[in-house]
């Protein structure tokens, strides 16, 4: 069978702790505080489309960290007479044939580049204090205590400068790109504590634009301006072409008077004008102009209500509680402050990108074999409401994927849809040799849908679903090449595996993605079963005779032809992705067990794990879970190397800035798992922990994994 009952899934999910977890009281513990602002990373609230990053005064005062959101994309000036269209990728031979692909074509560097870099992520602006007449630096606050109440979602930060004592209550509301903002202070009724608000340009010359997004000092090459009505304050800004509006609004019977520094300048003064030591305003971020925002009250309070509903329904993980293990505090920080950042950062409509909405990489864009590691823990904690912004992505990137199909002559099939790597909202291919050859991410729709079909086992998830898993298993037919001489379906060349590292004119049959496709397919044909209709032959075809997986010495090697790959240090550095064929991946027929513990010990020896970064660490904790390791799951989850801020934020190790969000979603993902158990797991309380008493793992309304 395929998969556990439905019967026993929900069995799973229902299945009580051993008493009721006080989830308010072990959130709390690990609420965030700093008392300086962090050079590297922002503290943040926000709602998963809409996210506001600060330094120690909850604003932007002293560091202008990000405020992004999921419509907040612009497009740089094209090259002097080039057009988009202009554009038609560059042929490589496969398999005796011409096939386009989306790379740099070399006859036009500045438009590949242009379509690489465009549309790119913007940074919203910045709002921070100002004091009348003096030009405060942070060494100048006292007593600064930064705060995070992550039951509510509300920030505090309080200081005190020459004496007199400040706090900033900020806030975003759950389902607005609005920012609630409190002020209080004597400072603020005397007429000598305001704020402004700045805007910077943003453009697509920078890949990475950490920790900071934006630049500040070109200020001719956009434009503000500013409108007042009543209590609110509207200032469009446009720059190259693209406009967006910020509406600034402030409560009750409170006047404010907002200017601008001056005509060449995108920075603007707002002061309270009236005799109250508290300053309550609101800043709302949308692409088009609005006539009225919600104020700082309401932010707040819906704020405290959303979070608190997030707090308490679906699934929730205690191990701090009962185990007597050390280091089970860092690891519940870690998952409390994981749920939280996430919902920040990654909970939007679209797949984030691996930084979320921090600071930009790739130019602000996504990558869709990211996904998984992105998304599939919401599936397993059963937050179907977050996850469901996101998977329409799928249905909306289906037509440009069956396109790409279609371009990419040789494979034929008119519904056959090959699914992009790194995008945009509008589904299009960044031109790039590791983007289009990269076949990983091909599966994760069928996966998404085995997920929402074992939590939602009905006629309508099928039909959802239908023309995604199928037009997903058509092109993964006709891409895979039948090899007259050795009478198997090849996978590739050319082809990329998931390290990323090896060359793809000669690479084929990656282990990992045999693996994987295999899965694919016979998900996709007992999707049609589900429905009463009978799979393409072509797809039992394929499955049934796909290359065997690559060998060497009694271990799984990366790819067919590799030899050995443990003499080659460059083959053991960037994601050991063979240990995903088992744990990650579920039991499959082209796997021997056998010789898949002699792979895990010989990744365990020889792999270059200071080279390893995010998911890498969650990969292969449920790799030793599987495999009956249970101690060593928890190592790899509190690995030296796989760490987190004092704000919960996953480094990127030694490739990419902080944050690296999809080590939190895999965090998340390996702690179900190993909590919840997956199919076939031991009929043990959390069988991917260990079971010497160490570790007492309470759980509520988890899913078992795959």
């Amino acid at each position: 069978m395929l998969w556990s009952s439905a019967l026993l899934l929900l069995f799973a999910m229902t299945l009580p702790a051993r008493g009721a977890i006080d989830r308010r009281s072990i959130v709390g513990q690990f609420n965030p505080v700093r008392n300086a602002s962090n050079l590297v990373t922002p503290l943040q609230v926000g709602n998963g489309n809409f996210a506001f990053g600060t330094d120690v005064t909850g604003l932007q005062t002293f560091i202008p960290y990000a405020i992004m959101s999921s419509w907040g994309w612009k497009n740089d000036s094209l090259p002097p007479g080039q057009v988009p269209a202009d554009y038609k990728g560059v042929n490589w031979t496969t398999h005796g044939r011409d096939v386009t692909y989306d790379m740099p074509d070399p006859n036009l560097p500045d438009l590949s580049q242009w379509m690489i870099a465009n549309p790119n992520r913007m940074n919203l602006g910045a709002v921070g204090l100002l004091w009348k007449g003096a030009n405060v630096t942070e060494e100048e606050l006292d007593g600064k205590r930064q705060e995070i109440d992550l039951w509510t979602g509300v920030m505090t930060s309080t200081f005190s400068y020459q004496g007199k004592s400040i706090e900033v209550k900020t806030s975003v509301h759950p389902t607005n790109d609005s920012v609630g903002i409190s002020i209080t202070s004597d400072l603020v009724a005397d007429g000598v504590l305001g704020t402004f608000l700045d805007f910077p340009y943003n453009n697509g010359l920078q890949k990475f634009s950490a920790p900071l997004v934006g630049i500040w000092n070109a200020t001719a090459n956009h434009t503000t301006s500013l409108s007042i009505s009543n209590n609110l304050a509207s200032i469009s800004h446009t720059l190259d072409g693209t406009s967006y509006y910020t509406t600034l609004t402030w409560s009750g019977a409170a006047n404010a008077s907002i200017t601008r520094d001056s005509p060449t300048a995108h920075r603007y003064s707002v002061y309270s004008q009236s005799d109250s030591k508290t300053f309550e305003f609101s800043v709302t971020y949308t692409p088009q102009w609005v006539s009225q925002a919600l104020g700082a009250k309401e932010v707040h309070k819906d704020s405290a209500q959303w979070w608190e509903q997030y707090w308490s329904t679906n699934g929730f993980v205690d191990i701090v509680t009962e185990s007597s293990d050390p280091r089970v505090w860092e690891l519940q920080r870690r998952i409390i402050l994981s749920q939280f950042n996430l919902m920040v950062n990654e909970a939007g409509k679209n797949n984030p990108q691996e930084s979320g909405l921090t600071n930009n990489g790739w130019y602000g864009k996504f990558h869709m074999e990211m996904f998984f590691w992105h998304m599939a823990h919401w599936a397993l904690w059963g937050k179907w409401d977050i996850l469901n912004r996101a998977l329409p992505t799928y249905a909306e990137f289906l037509p440009t994927s069956i396109q790409r199909a279609h371009i990419q002559n040789g494979y034929p099939n008119p519904n056959g849809a090959r699914w992009p790597k790194m995008t945009d909202p509008s589904g299009r291919s960044s031109p790039g040799e590791i983007n289009t050859l990269l076949i990983w991410q091909q599966c994760h729709p069928i996966f998404f849908a085995e997920l929402d079909y074992r939590a939602h086992p009905t006629s309508e998830t099928l039909l959802r679903w239908n023309a995604i898993v199928t037009s997903t298993a058509d092109f993964m037919a006709d891409y895979s090449w039948w090899n007259e001489s050795t009478g198997v379906y090849d996978l590739g060349p050319p082809l990329y595996p998931v390290s990323e590292n090896t060359p793809p004119n000669s690479t084929m049959n990656t282990a990992f993605e045999l693996v994987y496709w295999h899965w694919g397919f016979e998900a996709a044909r007992t999707w049609l079963t589900r429905q009463g209709q009978t799979p393409p032959d072509n797809w039992g075809h394929v499955a049934d005779n796909l290359a065997p997986l690559p060998e060497f010495n009694g271990t799984y090697v990366i790819y067919e032809g590799i030899g050995d790959m443990w003499a080659v240090q460059e083959y053991k550095m960037d994601h050991p992705e063979l240990v995903g064929l088992y744990g990650w991946m579920p039991p499959s027929p082209k796997v021997d067990l056998g010789i898949m513990q002699q792979t895990t010990d010989t990744v365990w020896a020889e792999w270059n794990i200071t080279d390893c970064w995010g998911w890498d660490f969650p990969m292969l904790a449920m790799n030793a879970a599987r495999l009956g390791n249970p101690s060593k799951a928890v190592d790899w989850l509190l690995d030296d190397l796989f760490t987190f801020d004092d704000a919960g934020m996953p480094t990127g190790g030694v490739k990419v800035p902080a944050p690296y969000w999809p080590g939190a979603g895999g965090l998340l993902y390996a702690v179900a798992f190993m909590a919840a158990g997956w199919d076939g797991a031991p009929n043990t309380s959390a069988p991917g922990f260990p079971q010497d008493g160490s570790w007492v793992v309470n759980w509520e309304r988890l899913s078992p994994a795959i």
